[in-house]
């Protein structure tokens, strides 16, 4: 048996004659992208919000995009990606009065997505930069819990599960704030989206975290790092991923020799018994004269190579011990 669930995070960059934009910067270089995409063999798309409503003027709504991704190999939209990396005075997780517009933009995120095949993850970013949140304090991190415990009884309703993917310049990055806030969230309504990167750059152990909350674990974002954060970069403003002075590329594909132990975790992921989505990010893959197109494929030969025979070895491990 081989993994068949795999997704790919709307993380793309493509040159263009007003240079590098995103695919979304028109239908044909829209359609070129999904369709490198289709040809590596992805079958799940993750998406940010904000394309939403992008892709509803190019496809004639959100589920008119769909159906193209669906007439080009693909099974349907498997996650929406919802953020608040800068605080305002009007939207930031940690402040309490700021909850009842950050719900009401999560509701008209859940309209737009009416009439899909079936959207599993809303995946959040619980806060924003921790330059901003600072303190962090143990009540901080209840005011966030409390606003996604909210959130997550919404999009259940929607038939989402409300999903918490943690940046490494996040105000909730140690494992033990992490192990705070699933304490003050619901294992009900809020579950763990893992970073492999992003935790790994903040001093957490992937294979580790998720082997600890693999029950309240709805998906992964597969990117590598040859860097952990011993400078606290992650408090650079305005953007620790472009400016901290230390590091001027923090992510990597798979296959380029960083920290993750992939295999390692790919075996975690069998011998739990999760059937869920595996996904593909890459962030700034064009940092340094890389493309996305590029990495994209050394991570998919990566896929169908190394992690198939860890895979194969997990599986054969599970069937022995039977």
């Amino acid at each position: 048996m081989v993994w068949t669930k795999w997704s790919y995070m709307d993380h793309w960059v493509t040159e263009t004659p007003q240079g590098p934009q995103p695919p979304s910067f028109n239908r044909a270089y829209m359609d070129r992208y999904v369709k490198q995409l289709s040809a590596l063999g992805f079958t799940g798309f993750d998406t940010f919000f904000f394309y939403l409503p992008l892709y509803a003027g190019m496809y004639g709504g959100v589920p008119g995009f769909e159906r193209f991704l669906q007439d080009n190999g693909f099974d349907k939209i498997t996650g929406i990606f919802s953020a608040y990396p800068s605080a305002t005075r009007y939207t930031a997780p940690h402040v309490r009065e700021t909850h009842d517009r950050i719900v009401a933009d999560c509701e008209n995120t859940l309209r737009m997505c009416e009439g899909l095949t079936g959207v599993e993850n809303f995946i959040v970013m619980p806060t924003s930069t921790h330059h901003q949140t600072e303190p962090v304090t143990d009540d901080t991190i209840k005011v966030v819990a409390d606003l996604w415990n909210r959130v997550g009884a919404l999009t259940l309703q929607h038939g989402m599960k409300t999903t918490c993917h943690f940046e490494f310049w996040g105000a909730i990055r140690t494992r033990e704030q992490l192990d705070t806030f699933f304490r003050h969230t619901d294992p009900e309504l809020v579950f763990f989206f893992c970073d492999t990167a992003q935790h790994t750059i903040a001093g957490v152990d992937p294979v580790q975290m998720f082997r600890d909350y693999s029950d309240r674990c709805t998906g992964f974002h597969f990117k590598d790092t040859k860097n952990v954060d011993e400078h606290e970069a992650y408090r650079t403003p305005p953007d620790p991923e472009l400016m901290a002075p230390q590091v001027t590329r923090w992510f990597y594909e798979m296959g380029e020799g960083g920290l993750v132990d992939f295999p390692a975790l790919m075996k975690e992921i069998v011998a739990s018994g999760y059937d869920g989505w595996l996904t593909v990010e890459h962030d700034k893959a064009e940092l340094g004269g890389g493309s996305y197109a590029e990495a994209t494929a050394v991570a998919k030969w990566y896929i169908d190579n190394v992690l198939a025979e860890a895979e194969a070895e997990a599986r054969a491990e599970l069937e022995t011990a039977r």
